[in-house]
């Protein structure tokens, strides 16, 4: 039987966090970079322990008034300490931790530059030897984690389109985002059973992701995960974290 994770974002502030858990396999918890603060990771992590889902650490740029999404220049040093004081947020409150994801351009940008990439995953293996980092198939993240022989989990996107290269369609495109959740929930199925997806050009080009992400902040997050959900169960693909 095939096997896929669903992953969302979740104690970004959003109203529907525990009905999206529901529905979800594993989910990222936002912890006080680009959102979140103590409360919101209690009751995240509250809810996902109701839920039984996996839980995993969100972090991002500590830079809330743009929601983590653009690019910075900062120092390897930098990276390391917001990781860690992110990482050190939520264990607090859940020691144990399934997997990390990093947000945002955080995660965009440390895929594309070696030397972000080996400060992240240095930092995430520092605080937690035996987690998972949810990231691209392809691109510097997933080497530098191999480097460490830290477990990695290749990460795809239903609500997103991409571009010819694999990479995400930048969100200053105005068709970066599948709007529509039939559009949508199609992808994930291409994803999910032909491990390819199509781009914004028409191309189709292979993705072999292992996890499936949906964003919480999206006006329809709730019923695209339900539609996914619903979607790869009948065509008889099991839901569950990696």
């Amino acid at each position: 039987m095939k096997m896929i994770d669903l992953n969302a974002d979740l104690g970004e502030g959003g109203k529907q966090d525990a009905a999206l858990m529901m529905l979800a396999s594993s989910v990222n918890i936002a912890c006080g970079g680009h959102a979140g603060d103590e409360e919101s990771i209690r009751r995240a992590v509250a809810h996902a322990m109701e839920a039984r889902v996996a839980i995993g650490a969100h972090p991002g740029y500590e830079d809330p008034e743009n929601f983590g999404r653009r690019s910075m220049k900062i120092s390897v040093g930098k990276i390391r300490s917001l990781i860690l004081r992110q990482l050190e947020r939520i264990m607090r409150i859940q020691p144990q931790l399934h997997h990390v994801k990093p947000h945002g351009a955080l995660y965009n940008q440390s895929n594309q530059d070696e030397a972000m990439a080996e400060a992240l995953v240095v930092a995430i293996s520092e605080a937690l030897p035996n987690t998972i980092l949810y990231c691209p198939p392809h691109g510097s993240l997933a080497k530098a984690a191999a480097e460490i022989k830290l477990a990695t989990c290749a990460e795809g996107f239903i609500d997103r389109r991409y571009q010819q290269d694999g990479n995400l369609c930048p969100r200053t495109n105005e068709r970066a985002l599948i709007e529509n959740i039939e559009e949508a929930a199609s992808q994930a199925l291409s994803i999910a059973i032909h491990q390819t997806i199509t781009t914004l050009n028409g191309v189709t080009i292979p993705l072999n992701a292992r996890t499936l992400c949906v964003h919480s902040d999206s006006p329809s997050a709730l019923e695209l995960l339900r539609l996914t959900r619903s979607s790869l169960e009948r065509a008889g693909i099991k839901i569950m974290a990696p």
